[in-house]
């Protein structure tokens, strides 16, 4: 199958799926989406090889059949978020709200009272859509930096999807700092992924699960540089179904050191909040994600 013909075919399924399930009661489409994504995922070699070695990494000390139970959670967990994303399509504000227990959100509204700003580190854990549209609803002014997709018309219809309750969007890019600076200086809250290796863009190798990763160090060099609050928050499903988001309380800016250990010293306590929410709720993690890809050069070298 060709490239054009896959993005027609992905483009059309996510209209198909948006139509359908934004029709269907919430309930019947969590208890439905978890068939699809454990079928798909008995068709995903390389993914569920990934998922494998990640859970080896991070859980040495369980079996074989503990970690299956893990992956098999989630394969259910993200066909409950695609059912989820899809019903966002015809929400309302208030119907979200009921989906969202926020706890610690006086944290972000005392970041946004002194006027710089404050930054939201969190990552795909729960359903990290459901996180920009539960804090949007609550009336939060919300910025998220993305990821241009490949097909635009898919990018089109995600984004359309997370500002529907008042976030803004930014792509990445050469200038999504200065605009994420902006929206700082506007009093908005700005939410970044810390919890993937993306080595095309600025790092630090910080512990995830015992072992270095190579993580995003943006979200603490725009609070250090924007002097503004940077607090980890995150999202998880409850066990009826709904979600809980939970921000806590800012990280310390060290009082000594250059600013690249001040990088280094907060990406590392923001990838450890990270690593406690997926300890917490295994199965609501991204496991097929390369997170330990990157190496260190040491290693590299010692490999060699």
């Amino acid at each position: 199958m060709d490239r054009r013909t896959r993005d027609n075919l992905a483009y059309f399924i996510l209209r198909g799926i948006l139509a359908v399930g934004s029709r269907l009661p919430l309930g019947l489409t969590r208890r439905l989406a978890p068939i699809l994504t454990r079928f798909a995922l008995r068709l995903m070699k390389r993914e569920r090889g990934r998922m494998r070695e990640n859970l080896e990494i991070a859980f040495p000390e369980l079996d074989r059949r503990e970690r299956d139970r893990i992956m098999r959670g989630c394969a259910d967990h993200l066909g409950r978020v695609l059912a989820e994303i899809a019903w966002l399509w015809r929400a309302q504000p208030e119907e979200v709200q009921q989906q969202c227990e926020i706890e610690g959100i006086e944290h972000i509204w005392k970041a946004l009272e002194g006027g710089k700003g404050g930054i939201l580190a969190t990552g795909h854990l729960g359903n990290w859509e459901m996180l920009n549209a539960g804090l949007g609803a609550a009336g939060v002014p919300i910025t998220i930096a993305v990821r241009e997709l490949d097909d635009s018309r898919v990018d089109e219809v995600i984004n359309t999807l997370r500002t529907r309750f008042g976030s803004e969007v930014i792509l990445r890019g050469t200038s999504a700092g200065r605009q994420l600076l902006k929206a700082l200086g506007d009093g908005r809250g700005v939410g970044l992924l810390i919890d993937q290796d993306i080595p095309s863009i600025p790092g630090v190798f910080v512990p995830f699960f015992n072992r270095l990763a190579w993580t995003p160090s943006g979200a603490t060099t725009l609070a250090l540089r924007a002097r503004c609050p940077i607090m980890p928050g995150f999202i998880h499903r409850k066990p009826d179904g709904t979600h809980k988001i939970k921000v806590y309380p800012p990280i310390e800016v060290p009082g000594e050191g250059s600013l690249k250990e001040k990088v280094y010293t907060m990406t590392a306590e923001a990838a450890a909040a990270a690593e406690w929410q997926v300890r917490a709720w295994p199965e609501q993690w991204v496991w097929m994600h390369r997170r330990w890809r990157t190496r260190p050069e040491d290693e590299q070298e010692s490999e060699d």
